[in-house]
C-alpha cells in the first residue's frame, strides 16, 4: 500500500477546508485508515461506524480485537449521536477539560458504532482533542474517528509523524503531519458510569486536577495490581517497550552507575534514561534526558522519543530512574512500567 503524506500547519485559519485536511477526510469517509496528530500523541484514524475500517486499524498496528478503541469527536452533537446519557460529573468534567487530553467513559448508544471499537461492550470510551488539525479532519469527514495511538503495537506511541512512517508506512493509507505533539502521554481514561469515577489509564489531566472539579476519584486497582485485568483502552497489554530489557532502578544514582558498570564489564552497550539534574552524575553508553524534576510535563513530552531513541542506538540494555508519581508523573510513571514491564531492581540498604 503506497501511504501519502500530508503536512499541515495547524495555526492556518479554517483548517476544515484546507487541500490537505480535506483530501485525508476524504480517506476517512471511504473506509480508509489514516494517522493524524493529537496534543497528546499521533492516533491511528478510521470512521467509527464501519466494521471494515475499524478492522485495518488492529490490522495495521497488529493490536488485539479484545482490546477498544477510542472514539474522538468534535462536537456535542456527535457526542449525544453515540452516548445514552451524559452523566453530570461527566458534564462538569467536559466543561472543563474538553477539548483536551481527558477520555470519559459512557454508556454507548446501540446501533450507532461498530462493535469492533468498544470491543463488544456496552460502554464507549470518548475525547474531544485539544488539536486544530484533529478536530480539522473530525469536521471535514463528518464522523466520529476511532482512533488508538498511531504505532506498531507494543512499541513507544508515536509523538512525531516520522515516528508513524518509522511503524506504519505503507500499512496504512495516509498520514497528517502537524508536527510534534505538545502533551506527550495519552490522555486519562476516566470510567463515568460509575458512582464515584474511576481513572482506568492516568495521562494528561490529573487525579488533583479532576478531584478538584467533582470531588472524590478513584484509581483502578489494575494500576497497581498486575494481576487484576484492567478495563481502560490501551492498557491490558504490554505496551511502549523499546527494543532492548528495560528495568526501572529504584535506588541513589551510585547504586544505577554500580548496575551500568556490571552490564558494560560484560561488553553490553547500555543505555540510561534520567533527569536532566542528574545527567552528570552518570557514566554510560548513551544517557538520555528526556526532562526536568522541576517540571515533570518535559519528562512526559520527552519520554516516548527517548524509548525509541534506543531502539536507533541499538543498546543491550536500558536503566531508567524512578521519577515522582504525582500530577503528570503518575502518567510517566505508569509508562515506564508497562514498558518495562514491571521490571522494577530495588537497592537493599
Amino acid at each position: 500500500m503506497k501511504t501519502k503524506i500530508w503536512s499541515v500547519d495547524k495555526n492556518v485559519d479554517n483548517l476544515q477546508s484546507y487541500p490537505q485536511i480535506t483530501q485525508s477526510a476524504e480517506l476517512l469517509k471511504a473506509n480508509q485508515v489514516v494517522a493524524f496528530p493529537t496534543e497528546t500523541v499521533y492516533g491511528l484514524g478510521a470512521n467509527a461506524k464501519n466494521d471494515e475500517a475499524v478492522k485495518k486499524v488492529f490490522e495495521a498496528k497488529g493490536r488485539p480485537s479484545d482490546n477498544p478503541l477510542i472514539v474522538h469527536i468534535a462536537s456535542d452533537d456527535q457526542l449525544s449521536g453515540i452516548v445514552e446519557e451524559i452523566p453530570e460529573q461527566a458534564r462538569k468534567l467536559m466543561a472543563e477539560f474538553w477539548p483536551g487530553p481527558l477520555t470519559l467513559i459512557m454508556k454507548r448508544k446501540p446501533g450507532q458504532l461498530s462493535n469492533l471499537v468498544t470491543a463488544g461492550l456496552d460502554t464507549v470510551a470518548v475525547r474531544m482533542p485539544d488539536h486544530q488539525v484533529a478536530l480539522g479532519l473530525i469536521r471535514a469527514s463528518d464522523l466520529p474517528i476511532a482512533a488508538p495511538s498511531a504505532n506498531t503495537s507494543g512499541k513507544p506511541s508515536p509523538t512525531s509523524a516520522k515516528h508513524v512512517e518509522d511503524d506504519l508506512m505503507g500499512r496504512i493509507a495516509g498520514i497528517v503531519d502537524g508536527g510534534n505533539t505538545g502533551v506527550g502521554v495519552e490522555s486519562t481514561v476516566l470510567d463515568c458510569t460509575v458512582e464515584v469515577p474511576v481513572i482506568l489509564r492516568p495521562g494528561g489531566v490529573t487525579l488533583e486536577q479532576l478531584e478538584a472539579v467533582i470531588g472524590e476519584v478513584r484509581q483502578d486497582v489494575a494500576l497497581k495490581n498486575q494481576e487484576t485485568a484492567p478495563k481502560a483502552p490501551g492498557m491490558k497489554y504490554t505496551h511502549y517497550a523499546p527494543k532492548a530489557p528495560l528495568f526501572l532502578v529504584k535506588g541513589n544514582q551510585a547504586f544505577l552507575q554500580k548496575l551500568v558498570d556490571e552490564k558494560r564489564s560484560d561488553g553490553l552497550k547500555v543505555g540510561i534514561i534520567t533527569a536532566y539534574e542528574h545527567q552528570q552524575d552518570y557514566k554510560a553508553d548513551y544517557v538520555v534526558v528526556p526532562g526536568s524534576l522541576a517540571d515533570l510535563h518535559t519528562v512526559a513530552t520527552g519520554l516516548y522519543d527517548a524509548l525509541r531513541q534506543f531502539d536507533e542506538l541499538e543498546v543491550d540494555v536500558i536503566f531508567s530512574e524512578m521519577f515522582p508519581d504525582h500530577g503528570i508523573g503518575a502518567a510517566v510513571m505508569n509508562r515506564l512500567e508497562k514498558a518495562a514491564g514491571h521490571q522494577i531492581i530495588k537497592e537493599h540498604v
